[in-house]
This record gives structure tokens, sequence and C-alpha cells, in this order.
């Protein structure tokens, strides 16, 4: 399978804004960001049902993400806006193509390449 191929992110000052974009060739189940920060786990952010369009999101940025589909370009975004400095992460997108498994790190998932964020104050 084809891994996905993202693109976007780079730096900002607090409260700016980015977005991510990704590929997910293949039928896909569902998708999903992901953040790592240097030091730390890999932690699930957004996902998104590609049938339903339902979207889920961690605590810290519900109101200041959104994650939305284009299914025609089987791409998934991530719109951040409010950003904070500890919002500075390398980015992960994720594609599952038959599992509900889109908010865990799982081997199991299909992983893009991985695009660094950086918030300054």
């Amino acid at each position: 399978q084809v891994q996905p191929v993202q693109s976007g992110g780079g730096s900002v000052q607090a409260g700016g804004s980015l977005r991510l974009s990704c590929v997910a060739s293949g039928p896909t189940y569902c998708k999903a960001w992901f953040r790592q920060a240097p030091g730390k786990e890999r932690k699930w952010v957004a996902r998104i049902y590609t049938n339903t369009g339902a979207t889920y999101y961690v605590d810290s940025v519900r109101g200041r993400f959104t994650i939305s589909q284009d299914s025609a370009k089987n791409t998934v975004y991530l719109q951040m806006n409010s950003l904070k400095p500890e919002d500075s992460a390398m980015y992960y997108c994720a594609a599952s193509a038959d599992g509900d498994i889109c908010s865990y790190s799982s081997s199991l998932l299909r992983w893009g390449q991985g695009t660094q964020v950086t918030v300054s104050s």
C-alpha cells in the first residue's frame, strides 16, 4: 500500500495559523492526525471517519483545530488556528483501511512522513 504523503507545516508565532494536508490513496475507514514532541510519545490529535465525516478531537485542540477531508482528492486536512507554543511537534497523518484504529498509535495504520510545526512565543 502507498504511504500517505504530507505537506504544509512550518514556523509561526503564537496565535497564528497553519494548514497541513495529507494525500491518502486507496480505501480508508478513518484518517487521523497525530503529533510527537521531542522525547515524548506520539499522541492522537484528531480523526475523521471517511464515510460519515464524523470528527473527534483531543481536548487540548478542540475549538482551535479542524480536521476535514476532500474525498475526491483522497486528502485530509488539519487547519490549526490560535496556535500555541505547546502545539510545537512533528505532525503525522495516518490512515486505516478497514479498522477503527485512528485514535491510537498503531503499526496497522499507514503513516505519513511527518511534518514539523514550530510555534514561537
